[in-house]
Formats: structure tokens, sequence, C-alpha cells
């Protein structure tokens, strides 16, 4: 999203706190030409990333799980 400067002056110390935690620099349109605020140390992409729950049961059953009757020697599926 683009910010005017009127808008960058409004909300500046959100603005520069969301900058920091994403990682994703502002952009401010000021007489016709951008600008540009970015972190000095760049946020990794995996970083970013947000966890999310998607083991369904108990996560400590996993590493009984057995596939032997799932498995094929050939590669036949």
């Amino acid at each position: 999203m683009i910010y005017t400067a009127t808008s960058l002056r409004k909300n500046i110390y959100t603005l520069l706190d969301s900058v920091l935690e994403s990682g994703i620099p502002l952009e401010i349109e000021r007489h016709g030409k951008r600008l540009k605020i970015v972190p000095e140390e760049t946020v990794g992409r995996l970083d970013r990333l947000e966890p999310h729950n998607i083991i369904r049961g108990n996560p400590e059953d996993l590493p009984d799980v057995h596939w032997d009757d799932s498995w094929s020697k050939g590669g036949d599926l």
C-alpha cells in the first residue's frame, strides 16, 4: 500500500512499528515520486511464517505410527 505524507504524519509510529515487525518496506508518495522506508536488518521469509496447528490428535503419538501396511516395495502405488 502506498501512503501519502499526510497519512504518514498521522500514523507515523504505527507505520514504523509495522515495518519493523513485518520487514515489508513502507512506500510514501510525495510530489509524484515514491519514497521507501525499509528496515536496516531484513527479516527472512521463513521468519515471517505464522505457526499453524495442523496435527489432528496427539503429536506424541507420531513416532509410533507405522506405515508397513501402506508401503509397497516395488514402487507400485
